[in-house]
C-alpha cells in the first residue's frame, strides 16, 4: 500500500474501531481487592514504563513504553523502547491484540473485537515508527518476521496478567501485521481478525486492481473520476502552480520524489484509487464536472488524494511503510490507459524506492508475501479476513484452501476501506460475531445454541468505537 490513500493509509491508521450494533451497557473496570493495583502490576513487567495515564469511565488506560531487542535474531545488537497502550476491562475478560501496522494513538480508542467481547486492548506501535525507532536505525531489521517477534513478546509479558483468551486484529496493514503474527506465531492467539488485508503475492502481478478499477461502481461514476484525473494532468501547470503556492507558505519541499512535479503527478494518479478507498458510491454525486474551473479541480483532488501527500514532510512519517512496501509486502502498480500522452513519469517510475530517502539501502525479497499466502491457504485456524466490496485493497484478498479450519473469508456489501463485520449482510455478521465470541470464549449459552443469535457485548460509545483513519497512500505508480 501506499501513497496519499496509504499514506491518508494504507491508518490506512486504521479504520478498525467500529460502528455499533446495540446490547448491554459495558460493566465498570473492577479490580479485585486481593490484587495489587493493576499499574503496579503492569509496571513490574521487566522493561515496561509508563508514559501516561489517561482516564476513561469504565477503563483504565495506560500509554506504555516496552523495552524491545532491536534484533530478536541477536539480542546483543542493542534495545530500543516500543509505545504500546494498554485499555483495561478486567484481568476476568478476554483480550484484543490490536496493530494500526504504523504508528499507534495515543487517544482511548476501541476496535471492533474489543467492543464485541468486552474485553481489554492492547495496542502496539509498529517498529521503526517514531518513536518506536532504534538509533542509529539499522533498516535491516525492519521485517515482518521481527514485527511479529516484537508482538509476541509482548503477549507473553502480558499472558501473565491477561490470562484470559486473546484475540489479534488489525485494518489494513494492521490486519496484514496481524496476519504475519499469525504465520509465525500461531500458538499465541485464539483467534484473528483481519480488515481489509491486502494479499499482494506477486508483486508484478498486478491484474486483479485493473480488472477492480474496470468494474467498480457505475460507469457513469468511473468515467467522471477518470475525467478530472485526466483534467488534472491537462492542467498541470496552473494546478501544480497551486501546489507550489502551498508548499511556499508551508516550507514545504520534495526532495525525496525528486521534483514538486513528480509529487503532483503521484498526487493525480492516486486520485482514482484514493476515492474508492475513502469514499462510497453515494459520493459519485459529487465528482466535479470536467470543465470546472481550475480552482474547482484542485480543490477536489487535493480533498481526495492531497497535494502535500508527497512533500518530504509528509513521507517522513511513512519512510518504514515504504521501506517495507519495497523490500517484501510489494505495490500495487495499476495501468492508466486514459491517460496515454499525460504522463511524464510513468508508473514504471512510482515505485516504494521513490519515497524511501536514497541512503536508506532497500531489496525486494519475493518469497515474503508467497511464504505467508501459502501459509494461511494451508494453515489458518481460526481466522477470519473481513473485505470491502468497493475497496481497491480488496482487490487482492486473502483467500483459503483445503487446509484452513474454522476460517472465513467475508465481504461487505459496497464497503470501501472501512469495511468491517457490522457492515456485513445479516447473516454473515451474525455468523462473524458468533465466532468471535467462541475464540474469546465468551459466547453466551444463548449464541452457543444458535449463532444467529450473536450480537456484541457492549452498547455502543461515542469516543471509544470513534474510527482513527490512517489514511494510507496506494503507492500505486
Amino acid at each position: 500500500m501506499g501513497r496519499k490513500a496509504l499514506r491518508w493509509l494504507l491508518s490506512i491508521v486504521v479504520l478498525i474501531g467500529t460502528v455499533g450494533i446495540g446490547g448491554a451497557a459495558p460493566a465498570g473496570a473492577v479490580t479485585t481487592a486481593a490484587e495489587p493495583d493493576i499499574k503496579e502490576r503492569i509496571l513490574a513487567i521487566p522493561g515496561m514504563s509508563l508514559v501516561e495515564e489517561k482516564p476513561y469511565t469504565g477503563y483504565r488506560y495506560f500509554v506504555l513504553n516496552y523495552t524491545q531487542p532491536v534484533d530478536h535474531r541477536d539480542p546483543s545488537k542493542g534495545t530500543f523502547k516500543q509505545r504500546i497502550t494498554l485499555l483495561h476491562k478486567d484481568t476476568s475478560r478476554p483480550t484484543v491484540f490490536f496493530t494500526s501496522g504504523y504508528n499507534v494513538s495515543t487517544t482511548p480508542r476501541r476496535s471492533e473485537p474489543t467492543a464485541i467481547i468486552d474485553g481489554n486492548q492492547v495496542s502496539m506501535e509498529y517498529r521503526f515508527f517514531t518513536p518506536s525507532r532504534p538509533s542509529p536505525a539499522d533498516w535491516s531489521k525492519l521485517d515482518i518476521k521481527q514485527a511479529a517477534s516484537d508482538q509476541h513478546r509482548i503477549f507473553k509479558a502480558l499472558k501473565k496478567i491477561y490470562s484470559k483468551k486473546w484475540i489479534s486484529t488489525g485494518g489494513s496493514k494492521g490486519g496484514m501485521t496481524a496476519t504475519y503474527y499469525e504465520r509465525f506465531y500461531p500458538r499465541d492467539m485464539d483467534g484473528v481478525v483481519a480488515y481489509v488485508a491486502p494479499n499482494d503475492v506477486v508483486n508484478k502481478e498486478d491484474a486483479a486492481y485493473d480488472r477492480f478499477f474496470r468494474n467498480v461502481g457505475t460507469k457513469e461514476c468511473r468515467d467522471a473520476l477518470n475525467a478530472v484525473q485526466r483534467e488534472a494532468l491537462e492542467r498541470r501547470g496552473p494546478l501544480s502552480a497551486k501546489v507550489k503556492e502551498w508548499a511556499d507558505a508551508n516550507n514545504a519541499s520534495f526532495d525525496t520524489v525528486g521534483s514538486l512535479d513528480k509529487a503532483y503527478e503521484s498526487t493525480v494518479l492516486d486520485f482514482v484509487w484514493a476515492f474508492w478507498q475513502y469514499s462510497r458510491a453515494a459520493d459519485c454525486a459529487d465528482v466535479p464536472a470536467a470543465d470546472s474551473s481550475d480552482q474547482v479541480i484542485y480543490d477536489y483532488v487535493d480533498a481526495i488524494s492531497g497535494f502535500s501527500a508527497y512533500s518530504d514532510q509528509s513521507l517522513a512519517t511513512y519512510t518504514p511503510y515504504y521501506y517495507q512496501a519495497g523490500t517484501q509486502l510489494g505495490a500495487p502498480q495499476v495501468k492508466y490507459p486514459h491517460l496515454d500522452g499525460l504522463m511524464k513519469y510513468g508508473p514504471d517510475f512510482f515505485q516504494p524506492r521513490v519515497y524511501v530517502p536514497r541512503d536508506i539501502p532497500m531489496k525486494f525479497s519475493p518469497s515474503a508475501m508467497r511464504d505467508v499466502d501459502s501459509w494461511v491457504r494451508h494453515n489458518a485456524t481460526r481466522m477470519q479476513f473481513v473485505n470491502g466490496q468497493n475497496d481497491p485493497w480488496s482487490a487482492e484478498p486473502f483467500r483459503l484452501g483445503k487446509g484452513a479450519r474454522d476460517s472465513y473469508v467475508y465481504t461487505a456489501p459496497g464497503a470501501n476501506h472501512g469495511a468491517n463485520v457490522a457492515g456485513l449482510a445479516p447473516a454473515e455478521k451474525a455468523k462473524a460475531t458468533a465466532a468471535i465470541l467462541e475464540w474469546a470464549g465468551v459466547a453466551p449459552a444463548a449464541v452457543q445454541a444458535d449463532p444467529a443469535k450473536a450480537k456484541r457485548l457492549t452498547g455502543f460509545d461515542a469516543k471509544l468505537d470513534k474510527r482513527d483513519v490512517q489514511r494510507e497512500q496506494t503507492l500505486r505508480p
